[in-house]
């Protein structure tokens, strides 16, 4: 592996390319394959841009979806690959692409200081053959896909249901699955017994004779539990997990999914603890459901665990990779600021540059009914008010992937849209419901935005592909950490940023990421309680009192921690023990009645 970072999904489409803008240095990135419309659009402009003829594939041709999906990783896969081998070919001049590759490696990696060496070296043979040498140790960095697997909904044509194995996330697994790309698919937001059970018949993710995998699984798990149960369930399916990609609870981008109170550092811990118990329980299941198709595999696969969500510094990096013998991190959120690698327009680009740690927020806005990181300037969420502000709430739900209400309707429907929102303010104006009661109803039913344009609308204005009565309301879901960059940036600098060549934050003070995750955890426990105040039913006081005891927990877990640390690991460390002190006070200040 040439870099010990990678960048994970970033909404629907501003890492729809990314991989096509990084791989090439080595640096792994994802991309989501929700909508096919978005991705048949990208690979029509990409097609156009490299001068190949682009064929269209019509929503009217059977199983369009999964066709378009495999026809844009084909491309994606071609174009990276030809552009990797054009940089390895490239000359060793100061400023060219294979410099670039090398000099954006970490400090500690043996390939830069190769790279570093041959420099120095005089013109002749020798230096010739320590540059080939070079060239042949270069790899690749992957573009992985990702699937919210709960993001599954039915088809239907004229009324008739297309079958389970036309459902969106089994039909984007399929387009995956159909495409030339050696690399992995990220399956995410919990469990789907369904998706999982369709991954069995494909061959292209059953080992080698070496354990190794053309295709891999990767979870992304907010915790040990949830991780545990949806790799036995793959397992006894012959599937293998060939990653855990843990993210934070609430310290991330996008869709916040909070645990039950347990912090980013005991669940770092449990893995650690229990990965090699895991591994061992795993594939004794797994060799057992092989055997059985004919596979007898005597070597273990590999099985990896990386972490993201809220990581800052280069330090914070190094700790967690060594601390939690992690294979990679996760830096998603900072990216959204770096123009060449994400599809962020100009306006929102000079808003996240210059915004404060108030304009991140958690809404109630997904359709999903999950909390949701969001931004106070989003056009997205300006025009949902003006719309209020004209008396037609909600959206025209043109592409309907969050479709899931049955409450009004037979077919479901999306919570964003303007027929379900119309039909719940008309229940609401029916019911006996007193202003203040009404009010706060109607809100909560208009908080809920579009997504699937939204997260969409910024990669179509940075690429001037709007077509003529879409929408150019952007919205847009960074993790709070976000507020402690204020700038635009090159690649160059965010990747010597984070192995600590450069410091991006200036002046500006951050508290440790285990900090400002405990922080938003007691943040949203005190939201948790408000909410239920005058409806707390005895299931949920528990749930509350365990969520306070597990954060207490944590905090206990981090004043061991910094204490059993190297000084030089925490350049802050007594800031460390007054900020959770601090914590500790606020959190012992909520009272579950």
């Amino acid at each position: 592996m040439s870099h010990t970072f990678h960048i994970p999904v970033l909404g629907l489409g501003y890492s729809i390319d990314t991989p096509l803008k990084v791989a090439r240095y080595g640096i792994s990135s994802t991309l989501s394959i929700v909508d096919d419309d978005l991705i048949e659009r990208m690979r029509a402009y990409h097609m156009a841009e490299s001068g190949q003829q682009y064929f269209p594939i019509p929503k009217t041709e059977a199983d369009y979806r999964s066709k378009r999906i495999t026809a844009y990783l084909n491309f994606l896969n071609q174009e990276i690959n030809d552009q990797f081998e054009n940089l390895k070919q490239s000359s060793f001049i100061p400023g060219s692409e294979i410099c670039k590759y090398f000099e954006l490696l970490p400090e500690s990696s043996s390939l830069k200081h190769g790279y570093e060496l041959m420099m120095e070296y005089p013109e002749g043979e020798s230096k010739r053959i320590f540059q080939n040498v070079l060239r042949k140790a270069m790899k690749i960095g992957a573009a992985d896909v990702n699937i919210m697997a709960k993001v599954d909904k039915l088809n239907f044509v004229n009324g008739s249901y297309t079958g389970d194995e036309n459902t969106d996330a089994i039909a984007a697994f399929r387009g995956f699955a159909n495409s030339s790309l050696n690399s992995s698919v990220i399956l995410s937001a919990g469990m789907n017994p369904r998706l999982y059970s369709y991954i069995e018949p494909f061959d292209e993710f059953l080992p080698d004779d070496h354990a190794r995998f053309k295709k891999k699984i990767i979870l992304k798990v907010s915790d040990f539990r949830s991780a545990s149960i949806q790799a036995k369930f793959l397992a006894k399916k012959g599937v293998w997990v060939s990653e855990f990609r843990i993210e934070s609870g609430l310290n991330c981008g996008g869709h916040a999914f909070a645990t039950e109170g347990y912090l980013l550092g005991p669940i770092l811990e449990e893995f650690k603890d229990k990965k090699i118990q895991l591994l061992d329980e795993l594939f004794t299941t797994y060799k057992s459901v092989l055997l059985q198709r004919g596979i007898d595999l005597n070597q273990k696969p590999a099985q990896k665990i990386s972490v993201q969500g809220g990581i800052g510094t280069a330090e914070e990096q190094i700790f967690l990779l060594k601390h939690y013998q992690l294979s990679t991190t996760g830096w998603g959120s900072p990216f959204l600021l770096v123009p060449e690698v994400t599809n962020v327009d100009q306006r929102t680009l000079d808003h996240l540059a210059a915004a404060k740690e108030e304009d991140f927020y958690l809404s109630n806005s997904s359709p999903l009914g999950v909390r949701f990181n969001s931004f106070k300037n989003s056009t997205a969420d300006l025009e949902r008010m003006r719309r209020i502000e004209k008396g037609r709430p909600g959206s025209a739900c043109t592409k309907k992937y969050l479709c899931n209400n049955t409450e009004f309707t037979i077919e479901p429907i999306c919570t964003a849209s303007r027929q379900y929102q119309h039909l719940k303010i008309k229940q609401l104006k029916s019911a006996a419901l007193t202003k203040a009661e009404y009010k706060a109803e109607f809100n909560k039913v208009t908080e809920k935005v579009c997504l699937c344009e939204g997260l969409c609308a910024s990669a179509y204005l940075k690429y001037e592909m709007i077509q003529p009565k879409e929408s150019k309301a952007v919205s847009i879901c960074p993790g709070p950490n976000l507020a402690y960059f204020n700038n635009s940036y090159a690649l160059h600098d965010m990747v010597g940023h984070i192995y600590g060549k450069v410091n991006l934050f200036g002046d500006n003070h951050r508290p440790h990421v285990f900090i400002n995750e405990l922080n938003l955890y007691i943040n949203y426990l005190q939201s948790e309680i408000k909410d239920q105040l005058f409806s707390l039913t005895d299931k949920k006081r528990k749930q509350l009192a365990n969520f306070k005891m597990q954060l207490n927990e944590g905090i206990e877990y981090y004043k061991n921690l910094f204490k059993q640390v190297p000084d030089s690991t925490f350049p802050n460390i007594k800031e460390c023990f007054n900020l959770l002190e601090t914590s500790r006070f606020k959190l012992n200040q909520l009272t579950i009645i």
